[in-house]
């Protein structure tokens, strides 16, 4: 059951966007000599790119992405077996529980091992690369990963089950939940101190701090950090035979293996294994809760006001797409009528978008705009506009996604104008991520902040391109929230490089991307959700 689950993992589009950003961290990990980027570095010194800095620097890294981001990958195990009928079948056997939870949580570290796997292998080509000392150690190079990463994976995999089997965190709110979590748990663990190792950044950090002292190197208040950080000038290297693992700290490590084992058969004290006799309460069908609306974030078309809520995965009630017809256009593009009949498509689309949005989302949206209108500029941008811009990341990963997931795209695809349809549904997207941030575009727009109005402009095309994009080409909403939670991560702890909203300020001026690339790459995501559409259309026909 756990190689199944890991043959299916691998062939999906999140896995390989997840390995090629792990591997693009793993270049960031090492950077050229000359760089002003580091992951790893003691005040403005790293050590020399042999074997044992290379493969720490790389682990260390990988273990910050693929505790974050890897999760996104791994935690739809039981809910697919869910959503596939495969949950019924399991309900009949005689599997315990217990081993069944044991399974999914070996099939989660097998994917996540393949990835840690894959960045492992990429470590002697940097060391070659990079070139200041080509004798290659493998046994120095691939320790970092086996004690500091791996025994890390175990403790994802296993909250992943564990999410999976408490009705609140099994839904979208688990995604947000984690991008929370699992940064305060990693900060935490880069204490020498913390339980189980933490990061195991204890070993490494006070090795380094003694081959520094070892050649008369004061430090001069200057500590050791791990993250994407810029720095003013080239780290300057000294030879390092890295850290030594003792047998306390192995165990430590072994500990927090176990400890993994065991938070992820815990659920067996409540999970049910599907079985609806046994009041599982999991729900029927693809998330459907049993009231019959389907909770906030899975892209279902909510039933209307006055019409009896629809089994989940039936055709919508017709009431629900009277908005979306007459629009006078033409089968595949725009046409005569696009005025009229397009404003009637984006009120429809609008109205589905909201359909099941909770009071509480809006009191939430509420306060943040009026706090938004409320602050200072610069706190406006720098705190309440990430604050803003990731309330409605639920929503938004409904975009491009809810017709596959909901078993629309038949009777969509019957619908006589397409691309006007896809465009309608960006641009409730858009109206979205106008909505949650205008206070703080209010703001700018008040000090005569041209630069941040245009930043904040084209924010708020991007996002709404990306969903549509990542649901068009994966067919769910998941892959959006994998990717755009850690991509507002990076944007909040300062990486300008990535900053589509305008965040990151140097001298009271935006320092990120140009609006106009920011806005150019929204236009060709568009690009890329039509023509998926298109070509999904044309294979059906």
């Amino acid at each position: 059951m756990a190689l199944g689950d890991f043959r299916d993992r691998v062939r999906r589009p999140a896995y390989a966007v997840t390995l090629l950003a792990a591997v693009g961290l793993g270049l960031l990990a090492v950077p050229p000599a000359d760089g002003h980027w580091a992951i790893l570095a003691l005040g403005s010194h790293r050590g020399e790119y042999n074997s044992a800095y290379v493969g720490t620097a790389t682990a260390l890294a990988g273990a910050l992405w693929l505790t974050l981001g890897g999760f996104y990958v791994v935690r739809k195990g039981l809910g697919r077996d869910e959503e596939t009928g495969v949950g019924l079948l399991l309900a009949a056997t005689p599997l315990r529980t217990a081993d069944l939870l044991l399974a999914k949580f070996l099939g989660n570290l097998l994917v996540l091992g393949s990835m840690l796997g894959v960045l492992a292998l990429t470590t002697p080509a940097l060391q070659l690369v990079r070139g200041e000392d080509r004798a290659v150690d493998p046994l120095a190079l691939l320790t970092p990963f086996l004690v500091l990463t791996l025994p890390l994976l175990a403790m994802t995999a296993a909250v992943a089950v564990l999410f999976e089997t408490v009705p609140l965190l099994r839904t979208g709110l688990g995604n947000v939940a984690w991008i929370v979590l699992a940064p305060a748990l990693l900060i935490a663990g880069e204490s020498p101190g913390a339980p189980f190792g933490g990061l195991g950044l204890g070993p490494a950090a006070a090795s380094l701090s003694d081959g520094l002292a070892a050649r008369g190197v004061e430090l001069g208040g200057e500590e050791f950090s791990l993250g994407l950080t810029r720095v003013d000038a080239p780290l300057e290297p000294f030879p390092w035979d890295g850290a030594a693992f003792g047998a306390g700290f192995l165990t430590q490590r072994l500990l927090l293996v176990v400890l993994a084992v065991g938070v992820a058969v815990l659920p067996a004290l409540w999970f049910h294994r599907f079985d609806p006799a046994r009041g599982a309460g999991r729900g029927a069908g693809r998330g459907a809760d049993r009231g019959g609306r389907v909770p906030l974030g899975t892209g279902a078309v909510p039933a209307g006001p006055t019409t009896p809520a629809a089994p989940a995965g039936a055709p919508v009630p017709a009431p629900a797409l009277r908005p979306l017809v007459g629009t006078g256009t033409t089968a595949d593009g725009f046409g005569s009528g696009f005025g009229a009949g397009f404003g009637r498509l984006l009120a429809g689309e609008v109205r589905i978008l909201f359909g099941d949005t909770s009071r509480w989302w809006w009191l939430g949206a509420a306060v943040l705009g009026l706090v938004g209108l409320a602050v200072p500029p610069e706190v406006g941008v720098g705190v309440l506009l990430p604050a803003a811009w990731v309330w409605p990341v639920l929503l938004w990963s409904r975009l491009g996604s809810r017709a596959a997931e909901y078993g629309l795209e038949v009777l969509l695809g019957a619908y006589p104008a397409a691309r006007s349809r896809l465009v309608a549904e960006w641009a409730s997207g858009v109206v979205l991520t106008a909505l949650v941030g205008a206070g703080v575009l209010v703001r700018l727009v008040a000090a005569g902040d041209a630069d941040g109005t245009a930043a904040w402009a084209a924010g708020a095309l991007f996002v709404p391109s990306l969903a549509l994009a990542l649901g068009a080409l994966s067919r769910t909403h998941r892959l959006f929230q994998a990717l755009y939670l850690p991509l507002w991560y990076l944007v909040v702890n300062q990486v300008a490089a990535l900053d589509f909203m305008g965040t990151v300020r140097r001298a009271g001026q935006p320092a990120g991307p140009s609006p106009l690339l920011v806005a150019a790459a929204a236009l060709v995501l568009l690009g890329v959700a039509l023509l998926t559409s298109s070509a999904r259309r044309a294979a059906r026909a």
